[in-house]
């Protein structure tokens, strides 16, 4: 075995979003809940390895899967400071107290140090120099704002 894996900061990132879209309890094969589509309307990236924007266009597909957790399914373009895009596909579990959630469910800020939200970032890069996020495991930790969500992205080394 080779030991405990460690983590290596890459970026935080502050992500703005918009109203969601309320698509309503859904059923299906694989799913069941309440669909929540949240549009993501730009921001930026900042840290040793990336740094750039949030491109507008993307989104967070959620799915409150009960009155104290959601699935949070993310995909949108980060556009580096070199000009580089970046495919980032963002799976992420957010938990609290059904009164936490239902906070956030109505825009209504709540510490982010209560809830339970982390992630599972995956990339695709159009710059043969970024392949490395592309070789590694990421994980990252999320705070939801009325606004924005903030994250911090970690490699797994």
């Amino acid at each position: 075995m080779s030991g405990v894996p460690k983590l290596e900061h890459v970026c935080d990132l502050t992500v703005q979003v918009g109203a969601p879209l309320e698509a309503g309890p859904v059923r299906g094969l694989n799913s069941a809940g309440l669909r929540r589509i949240i549009p993501i309307t730009g921001g930026v990236v900042r840290g040793a390895h990336l740094n750039g924007v949030v491109m507008a266009g993307g989104a967070d597909f959620q799915l409150l899967v009960s009155d104290t957790a959601a699935e949070l399914d993310a995909r949108y373009i980060l556009e580096l400071d070199g000009g580089a895009k970046v495919y980032v596909h963002n799976r992420a579990i957010r938990r609290g107290t059904p009164e936490q959630i239902s906070r956030l469910f109505r825009g209504e800020a709540v510490d982010p140090e209560a809830l339970y939200f982390r992630c599972m970032p995956s990339f695709e890069v159009s710059d043969g120099q970024l392949r490395w996020l592309t070789e590694s495991v990421f994980i990252g930790t999320g705070a939801r704002y009325p606004d924005r969500v903030e994250m911090a992205f970690f490699r797994v080394l």
